[in-house]
């Protein structure tokens, strides 16, 4: 980036748990790169496509690019590419926690049904800049800048955007599931079976359809694979257990369908790019806990 950044530190750990900050160019997000932030870039200007998990997407600018703790993305843009980052720990901001202020996990985090950009007007991102450089603002010209004050703001930004991602989200799957309904049918089954269904031949002999066909369909709307969307739906799982609650990694694996821990532990470690016993550590209960 070639601007400035702000941040705040966990005052007892000195880690870094809120970033704020200008880029001009996609220098930072050219490589393939998971952290323990969930990280949003407000574009201001650019288009080109984005890699989210094993998934391409489409974005043009003015808008917003989420991603979760620990899911590997990078941008390949078109020509120029600007805006604001920000990014935050659990530990800062617990989603979860918030859930009945800001209803954002599911729609702008952890929404692996749907694409990571939500499209802004002109009026909507002018108020997202807004609450960006009051954020700015306070950590700039504070020595001590109050987290509360950060919070605030965050929420603000959180729910207008989560509002904008849910109008868009109610208008695109209506159309989906006028074109086909199927497609609603797969989303509610792998939802309700996910933890004891792991293969396409699974939901294909639930749905009474042919594997191919369901495959197909995942492609064309999900924009991955079945055995990808599949195996996501489990890995999201597997970071809310164990970002929410003490289970021991043996317990989430056998409640996801897994009789070995260690198999477990090398499918959880091939989607976040840490192992259980990291992600605990980094985001986790104990992390919760404290915070």
């Amino acid at each position: 980036m070639s601007v400035s950044k702000y941040q705040l530190t966990d005052n007892q750990t000195e880690d870094v748990v809120f970033q704020i900050g200008q880029f001009d160019n996609h220098e930072e997000f050219r490589e393939l790169a998971q952290t323990n932030y969930f990280t949003m870039l407000l574009l201001k200007k650019g288009k080109g496509k984005v890699m989210r998990d094993e998934a391409v997407y489409d974005f043009n600018s003015p808008g917003v690019l989420c991603f979760s703790l620990y899911q590997p993305f990078k941008i390949i843009p078109e020509g120029e590419f600007e805006g604001t980052i920000l990014r935050f720990q659990p530990g800062f901001f617990c989603l979860i926690k918030h859930r009945n202020e800001v209803s954002c996990n599911g729609i702008l985090f952890n929404n692996l049904y749907d694409t990571p950009f939500v499209g802004l007007s002109a009026a909507e991102i002018n108020t997202l800049q807004i609450v960006a450089g009051e954020i700015t603002d306070e950590l700039k010209q504070h020595d001590k800048p109050d987290h509360e004050v950060v919070i605030s703001y965050l929420k603000i930004f959180l729910i207008n955007a989560s509002r904008v991602k849910m109008e868009q989200q109610k208008g695109d799957f209506s159309a989906i599931e006028h074109a086909n309904p199927m497609v609603v049918t797969l989303k509610n089954a792998i939802e309700e079976h996910f933890r004891t269904r792991h293969s396409p031949a699974d939901y294909a002999d639930l749905l009474y359809v042919s594997t191919p066909v369901l495959n197909n369909i995942s492609k064309q709307y999900f924009n991955k694979t079945l055995t990808d969307l599949i195996a996501e739906r489990m890995a999201t799982e597997a970071k809310r257990e164990l970002y929410l609650t003490a289970k021991p990694v043996k317990q989430i694996a056998f409640e996801l369908g897994y009789g070995d821990e260690f198999y477990f532990s090398r499918f959880f470690k091939k989607h976040t790019g840490v192992s259980p016993a990291i992600f605990r550590n980094k985001v986790g209960f104990n992390k919760l806990q404290e915070a």
